[in-house]
């Protein structure tokens, strides 16, 4: 196995200063402000990020000054995403991050890790939120059992060959159609309600979304 072009057993300090890590959970020092805390971790990397700057980037500024104790659920975890970050890691590795946060700080810390992409970093990320994966991923490894059982962009594993469904009311009564052409299905359909002179009224295509992509791949373990 190679990262970052060494083999992680043998690797030296200097290997290690290339990585962030943002655990599932942590505990970092409750009397400590946000600003200490991270000027402390900068201390333990030859180029560190600058501190102000990371503070900004995980939208910490208005607490700088704040103990850690003080913190939301939510802060304290763009705390430990700058912790991650003071380092200026070519790779990062993120579990779970979101866990926890409600809708709005969820979108909020997805925007971040947008940013970091767009900075150059490599991003590892675990999650179990399939929506999470279907806005940040640019690809997927789907695992069941310690094992890979498939990998690829997102688009890619929505594709396939999963069926479509197209939904819709004609008639007063609601029909559904199951297909793996939908194109050709919805162009026939489409044409047929045409030369009828009808609506085909609450029109709906369905493609499978990653969530069941997932559940299809993993089976029970899903439950």
């Amino acid at each position: 196995m190679s990262v970052l072009g060494c083999d992680p057993a043998s690797a030296q300090h200097d290997f290690r200063d290339r990585i962030g890590v943002v655990l599932q959970s942590s505990e970092l020092w409750p009397n400590l402000t946000v600003r200490e805390t991270h000027e402390l971790f900068a201390g333990y990397y030859a180029r560190p990020r600058d501190v102000e700057e990371v503070i900004a980037l995980v939208g910490l500024e208005a607490k700088r000054n704040a103990r850690v104790k003080t913190l939301s659920g939510g802060q304290k975890r763009r705390l430990d995403l700058g912790v991650a970050l003071v380092g200026d890691p070519d790779l990062l590795f993120l579990d779970e991050p979101t866990t926890g946060f409600d809708p709005e700080a969820r979108r909020a810390a997805w925007e971040m890790i947008r940013g970091l992409r767009g900075l150059g970093k490599t991003i590892l990320l675990t999650t179990h939120y399939l929506d999470e994966v279907q806005q940040l991923a640019d690809r997927v490894a789907v695992m069941r059992a310690g094992h890979i059982v498939a990998e690829g962009t997102p688009a890619q594993l929505r594709g396939g060959d999963a069926e479509t469904e197209i939904r819709y009311r004609l008639d007063g009564e609601t029909r559904v159609v199951r297909t793996r052409e939908p194109t050709r299905a919805l162009h026939e359909l489409t044409a047929q309600a045409l030369a009828r002179g009808v609506e085909l009224d609450e029109l709906e295509v369905h493609r499978p979304t990653l969530e069941d992509v997932y559940i299809s791949l993993v089976g029970e373990d899903a439950r």
